[in-house]
């Protein structure tokens, strides 16, 4: 059953599931929610969690500020605090995964291991960053002025979600459902203040983790494999498991394969 957490003056819906240890958290990525990773079920408690100002029915969020990343870090702590005591298996994919990998930086205590799907360490070339930076803002731009349906229509087209073309039409229809069911104030404002191009790079402060990291990526996400494959080496203790057969979105196309991977791979 959902229930709603308010934390800093903002009702934080999530599922808890299971019982015992280990406890996993989930991040979803941008324009997602927690129901995209209801398949996944490793054994332990889980924490299903939509981000600030996703999933439906999510609440506009009243101060644009508050998906700055550092904001975001403290509501995610209380909030882990609130509902658990134990040092948590942190799982985060795409958008989820930078805040998950934030997270772990800024909070390792809360952090027992983390699973970063899909992720980056964020942009460290200032021209490319730049270049980022003005995408999303005209994307932004584009959907305070224009509302969702076109954004959304364009984000799906775009090769990095080319692999979804092959799910059921079931799987489509609920991708896209989730997309459109989002509060086009928070999707801009979240472009604007929590994109790539506007987050800290971390590229150097991850080799300060002292907790297991494991880099997950489909076989056919050329792009997020090869950025796993040179973050590696900077990890302390970590893992790259690259997926075979599936893209970006590893855990919505592969969830078997994904919890069992969680299963066997817990640290």
């Amino acid at each position: 059953m959902q229930r709603r957490i308010w934390i800093n003056g903002y009702p934080y819906a999530l599922e808890i599931e299971g019982t015992g240890e280990p406890v996993w958290c989930f991040l979803h990525g941008f324009l997602g929610s927690a129901a995209e990773f209801k398949l996944i079920q490793p054994v332990g408690t889980r924490i299903y969690l939509n981000l600030l100002g996703f999933g439906p029915h999510a609440p506009r969020v009243s101060e644009p500020t508050r998906f700055k990343v550092d904001q975001q870090i403290t509501d995610l702590s209380n909030l882990l605090l609130t509902v658990t005591s134990t040092p948590v298996q942190l799982v985060g994919y795409s958008m989820g995964a930078r805040l998950a990998l934030a997270f772990a930086l800024a909070m390792p205590a809360q952090v027992a291991g983390l699973w970063l799907e899909s992720g980056t360490a964020g942009i460290s070339d200032l021209v490319d960053r730049q270049r980022r930076q003005e995408q999303d803002a005209a994307s932004a731009d584009q959907i305070s002025q224009f509302g969702l349906t076109s954004f959304v229509t364009a984000w799906e087209k775009l090769p990095l979600f080319g692999t979804q073309q092959q799910l059921s039409t079931h799987d489509r229809a609920f991708m896209r459902q989730q997309r459109l069911a989002q509060e086009p104030d928070n999707v801009a404002n979240s472009l604007r203040y929590f994109s790539t191009g506007v987050m800290p790079t971390y590229q150097a402060q991850v080799a300060s983790l002292s907790m297991p990291v494991v880099l997950v990526t489909g076989g056919l996400d050329f792009k997020f494999t090869t950025l796993a494959a040179a973050l590696l080496p900077k990890l302390q203790i970590g893992r790259h498991v690259t997926v075979p057969d599936v893209g970006h979105n590893v855990h919505f196309e592969a969830p078997a394969v994904y919890t069992d991977l969680l299963n066997g791979k817990f640290f």
